[in-house]
């Protein structure tokens, strides 16, 4: 097995004469789950944009299990292990609970694009998205259509369709963003379960979800990483609270 499931090397991404990302290196065992914080405007967007390739770096190496992924497609990383999602709800509204899992499934079990296949007729992709929608708690919403779910069963339909592919790096942008309280301590005990042995990188601003879920967390500030240690170290370190408590306000990231 490869040491590291994500490996980032020197990586830097311009807007124009803006530079969003600024030198950032950060390496992730297999298995691990790191948090990615910091201020709005740090660029930990454009580093998830990056890495699942919707941005071209400007310079700099991202590896997957070993394999450069720089600069490839969205699908072509996805294929090869690393699944996200995103800050948005992304989902397909008009479609069953299941529909939208056994969409996810597909590819991962070998199916191409094919007209005449029938998908019903799939009994393994039937069964795989089965297994997924009780995994995450919506076996009793199963034909219900996606857009008819509560918020925070349509996050957790993000999550099974982020895990659903069986990929071994998932990452999360913002996954409990505007959930109450209890709402965000589901999503993290679902998290936690769904993503068990997985790699996971999260970018989260509830740091109770942080302190709850993450083996280290990565400050970003100014598109740097500041300091990648464990949760306490992090809690204690005085650069990272001067980071968040004073100091000048960062570049606008874009969208």
């Amino acid at each position: 097995m490869n040491a590291r499931s994500l490996e980032i090397n020197d990586l830097r991404k311009s807007f124009g004469s803006a530079e969003i990302i600024r030198g950032i290196n950060l390496s992730v065992a297999p298995g691990e789950r790191i948090a990615i914080i910091g201020p709005n405007g740090a660029g930990k967007s454009t580093l998830f944009n990056l890495i699942s390739g919707r941005f071209m770096p400007s310079s700099g190496q991202i590896l997957l299990n070993g394999q450069e992924i720089s600069g490839l497609a969205p699908y072509q990383i996805n294929r090869l292990g690393l699944s996200r999602s995103f800050q948005i709800t992304n989902i397909f509204h008009q479609l069953s609970v299941f529909e939208n899992l056994r969409c996810a499934v597909l590819w991962s079990l070998g199916y191409r694009y094919s007209f005449w296949q029938k998908l019903d007729a799939l009994r393994d992709a039937k069964e795989r998205a089965e297994q997924v929608m009780e995994s995450i708690g919506l076996g009793w919403r199963s034909n219900t259509s996606a857009g008819l779910l509560t918020y925070a069963e349509q996050r957790a339909l993000e999550i099974g369709i982020t895990i659903a592919g069986g990929a071994d790096v998932i990452l999360l942008d913002e996954p409990t963003a505007g959930m109450s309280r209890s709402e965000s301590d589901a999503a993290v005990s679902l998290i936690s379960k769904v993503t068990e042995g997985k790699t996971l990188l999260m970018v989260e601003h509830d740091m109770s979800v942080v302190f709850g879920l993450a083996d280290r967390i990565a400050v970003v500030v100014y598109g740097e990483v500041l300091a990648c240690d464990t949760p306490q170290a992090i809690r204690d370190n005085a650069k990272v609270q001067e980071a968040y408590l004073g100091g000048h306000a960062p570049a606008q990231e874009p969208a």
